[in-house]
């Protein structure tokens, strides 16, 4: 008999209990740490404790390079078997809810999170934050907007969470409002420490049209564009560079708003301050000519101080019309000066008085009854001005030309350029006027006549113009008498061209000579003989008119 005795069969029910008390158990949806045993050209099987390993896909991983043999990971089971008999497993599902609890966690508290920046995309950036993707909107970046983004990527920044969408998988973060909530508590500090008129350092941060930020501690203030310099300032890159260190004086800090708002030129004394003491009246002074006006020029003694040239303090000597005739920009020219406004911050200076007035020695070098001579600097309706020096010029009005012509504008004897002798007639200095006489040069040739022809004397004299009120005939030295109608002979009224030719000749009888108003009367009427007289008691009664006074034909005789 055969004493071989099999094995008994195993106890399946025992079997698998062990089986399942071998393997761990997981439930789907739950997140577990798996161990990499193996990486393949696109995968890597992880070994959860399971009777199978997983598959995981390398694009699981934000960074290929950590997929590396022996390395833990965290995994989401998405199924425990697949129709293959593999757990289906996830990685990103589980850096999502790992970091998702976090980041709930500091949304609501606020804290702070690490950001780095990953790529630019529309509208602003695309953040790693706890491995998973954040949108940070570029108004969001800093305080104030920032030119160039791109220069961001790879930089890790401190953001704060504004919120999160667990169903569109949307986290939005701010570093702004982190910024924002910094500076404020910066601001509140800091307010707390200075005071209106301290002097603090700080640094030039950002430079605009209207002024500068200046980082004091962590806290913007605001230097104005006006607050830069004493002079004016086109650009406040003129006067500050970002980067820059300077000391700036707190003018206001204002604790409701924060706002603080400091200076630079108020470091510096006032160029205006000791302007009297450093320009005093009558001072010489020199200075670059900055602008040019109708009425003047602008010449800049220092920075900050500017006076004024008007165009009447520019010459003793020409007529000025606008400064260029004697100025340009940028010149550098010698002034005096004339008056200090210090209130409304004006300087008056004189161009000419660097130079002797030459009316102030007018008395010593010239006197009335003095024979002078000059040129012709200009023929006026009223006379000529003729220049006797540099600076002096006197008048020859058109009555004091010729003693026997009448002369309407004084390019009837005269022309410009021309070189004349002259008597000075009177000397205005208050004024700056000299009256000059031309005729007064030659004997007045009516003395002379006056001096050779007696009321009563008979004369030849030569017609030369028939006017409405009578003749004017020519007598010797160039002047001209006249014959009213009532001393005609041949009769007057319109018949007097019929009855009389010009330079036809006439003997006449002499009036009257008038010395003050240089006219000689004439008559032809007075040659005539006289009717046989009557017995006085028989002659009629003398009428006015047989009587010829001066009087009589004044009306007619000033027409001549």
């Amino acid at each position: 008999m055969n004493n071989y005795q099999s094995n008994p069969a195993p106890d399946t029910g025992e079997t698998n209990s062990l089986y399942d008390t071998s393997f761990p158990s997981y439930r789907e949806g739950e997140i577990v740490t798996g161990t990499i045993i193996k990486r393949v050209q696109n995968a890597v099987l992880v070994d959860i404790g399971l009777k199978a390993e997983g598959i995981l896909p390398l694009e699981e991983f934000r960074n290929p390079d950590e997929a590396v043999e022996g390395r833990k990971i965290q995994v989401y089971i998405d199924a425990l078997e697949n129709k293959d008999g593999f757990p289906v497993l996830s990685k990103k599902k589980a850096d999502f809810q790992l970091a998702w609890e976090i980041i709930k966690q500091k949304s609501e508290s606020g804290e702070p999170v690490k950001a780095v920046v990953l790529r630019r995309v529309k509208g602003g950036l695309a953040v790693d934050v706890f491995g998973l993707d954040a949108f940070l909107p570029g108004s969001q970046v800093d305080l104030r907007p920032v030119p160039n983004l791109d220069a961001l990527v790879n930089q890790e920044l401190e953001v704060k969470i504004l919120s999160v969408n667990w169903h569109k998988k949307n986290i939005v973060v701010s570093r702004r409002a982190l910024l924002e909530e910094r500076q404020e508590a910066l601001r509140r500090e800091l307010l707390q420490r200075i005071q209106v008129g301290d002097i603090i350092e700080g640094t030039v941060k950002t430079v605009t049209e209207f002024g500068a930020f200046i980082d004091i501690g962590g806290v913007d203030a605001l230097l104005h564009i006006s607050d830069l310099a004493w002079v004016k300032v086109v650009h406040p890159s003129e006067v500050v560079q970002p980067g820059e260190k300077l000391k700036v004086k707190v003018l206001s800090a204002d604790t409701n708003t924060g706002r603080i708002t400091v200076g630079l030129k108020q470091l510096t004394p006032h160029p205006w301050e000791k302007v009297e003491e450093k320009y005093p009246i009558g001072s010489r002074v020199r200075g670059r000519v900055t602008t040019l006006a109708e009425y003047g020029a602008f010449v800049e003694l220092e920075k900050g101080i500017e006076g004024l040239i008007h165009i009447s303090e520019m010459s003793w000597t020409k007529s000025i019309h606008h400064p260029a005739q004697l100025l340009s920009v940028d010149q550098e020219v010698e002034a005096v000066v004339l008056n200090i406004d210090k209130e409304n911050r004006r300087i008056s200076l004189g161009l000419k008085q660097t130079q002797p007035d030459p009316w102030s020695l007018i008395d010593e070098r010239y006197k009335v009854g003095q024979r002078v001579t000059g040129k012709v600097k200009s023929l006026k309706d009223f006379g000529a001005f003729v220049e006797l020096e540099e600076g002096i010029e006197g008048l020859i009005h058109n009555q004091d030309i010729s003693w026997t012509k009448r002369i309407k504008h004084p390019r009837e004897e005269l022309r410009k350029g021309q070189v004349v002798e002259t008597i000075i007639l009177e000397i205005d200095k208050e004024n700056r006027k000299i009256s000059l006489g031309l005729k007064q040069t030659q004997e007045d040739p009516f003395y002379k006549l006056s001096q050779e022809l007696k009321e009563g004397d008979i004369v030849r004299a030569r017609i030369v113009d028939i006017p409405k009120p009578g003749l004017v005939v020519a007598l010797n030295y160039g002047i001209e008498g006249f014959v009213p109608l009532s001393q005609l002979a041949r009769g007057g009224g319109k018949k007097v061209r019929e009855n009389y030719q010009i330079g036809e000749e006439l003997e006449l009888k002499v009036l009257r000579i008038d010395l003050n108003n240089r006219r000689v009367a004439l008559s032809e009427k007075a040659l005539q003989p006289k009717p046989e007289e009557k017995e006085e008691e028989e002659l009629p009664p003398e009428r006015p008119s047989d009587r010829f006074t001066l009087e009589d034909h004044l009306r007619d005789f000033k027409d001549f």
